[in-house]
């Protein structure tokens, strides 16, 4: 490799929940995504250089085909049941609660406490599918609520379920293949097979990516100049904070400045903030959250993310080493 080529630096985008995917074309479309945000930002003579990787090599690590069911039978594990799948998610709601209870205009509203009573039962649900049934009835509830931090109200139980279904298999870190790897150490490969310790890099991460890219740059030496986080639900308690290799989260050494995204409207995203529960580097870096509102019904889309301005912004200022005209 030249000098030249060390100077260069890698863009490597890391998606979150999905089915498997061509990685050629959503590297392709997460550029278009990003270039259209980078017009809007004032970065439009850079925008050639960026599709073009002209100004960083791109890439876009892939780990969608680790979550198959071919994939899992091979490693000999079944998939995690509905009713489990269904229990995370009545525990992200219930975390949503939790901190609205806190808030004002809830207090004494009959609908919400209603809401709550179906979130955290007294009994135990009993019976094959019981818990995703209560799904269903839960998301019904919360729909009834106005006012409620709820931009994905009106998706299906059955969608909201897929949400957390990728992330509760990594953070189980079981699921060995033959080698002994289980799958959440298949999938960190995956991101760090992309980058080169020799040369710095700019890491975006979106929903489950962010707590992948998170526990593997935990263990990279090369230079981060900047890490991004969009939809990120690394503060979300005790379903993904607190399993989080290593504890308590900490930025990464090799982290020189963490900006964390989140919409207003993003189910994935809780009420506390990767900014409230990451512990700074020896540097001094944390991640520094900034809200958006996109006024969309699906908000979690990281293409919706990598085409607002502000994102985009942080993005190519870390690229050009400049700021819009």
């Amino acid at each position: 490799m030249t000098t030249a080529d060390r100077t260069r630096p890698q863009l490597v985008f890391v998606h979150g929940i999905g089915r498997p995917l061509d990685p050629g074309r959503a590297l392709a479309e997460w550029k278009r995504a990003l270039a259209k945000g980078a017009r809007a930002a004032g970065f439009a003579s850079e925008v050639s250089a960026l599709v073009m990787d002209w100004s960083a090599d791109s890439a876009f690590a892939h780990y969608g085909d680790l979550f198959s069911p071919h994939e899992a039978q091979g490693a000999g594990v079944a998939a995690a049941s509905d009713d489990e799948q269904a229990q995370l998610l009545i525990d992200l709601l219930g975390e949503f609660l939790d901190s609205a209870n806190d808030l004002r205009e809830f207090r004494g509203d009959p609908r919400f406490a209603r809401v709550r009573a179906q979130v955290r039962p007294s009994g135990e649900a009993q019976g094959v599918g019981a818990v995703a049934r209560r799904l269903a009835a839960v998301v019904a509830a919360v729909a009834a609520v106005p006012g409620l931090r709820w931009g994905a109200q009106q998706l299906s139980a059955a969608r909201l379920l897929s949400v957390l279904s990728q992330p509760g298999r990594y953070l189980r870190r079981a699921e060995p293949d033959a080698d002994g790897r289980t799958l959440d150490r298949r999938i960190r490969d995956r991101v760090l097979e992309h980058l080169d310790p020799a040369r710095p890099a700019i890491v975006v991460a979106h929903s489950l990516g962010s707590v992948v890219a998170l526990e593997a740059l935990a263990e990279y030496s090369g230079p981060v100049r900047l890490f991004i986080t969009i939809g990120s639900p690394l503060a979300v308690r005790g379903l993904v904070r607190q399993r989080l290799v290593p504890q308590p989260p900490t930025t990464p050494e090799s982290v020189a400045a963490w900006a964390d995204f989140w919409d207003d409207d993003d189910l994935v995203v809780p009420p506390r903030l990767p900014a409230d529960v990451v512990r700074p580097n020896a540097a001094g870096v944390r991640p520094v959250s900034t809200p958006l509102t996109s006024a969309t019904l699906w908000s979690h889309d990281a293409t919706r993310y990598l085409q607002h301005p502000d994102v985009a912004r942080a993005v190519m200022e870390a690229l050009t080493a400049r700021t819009p005209a």
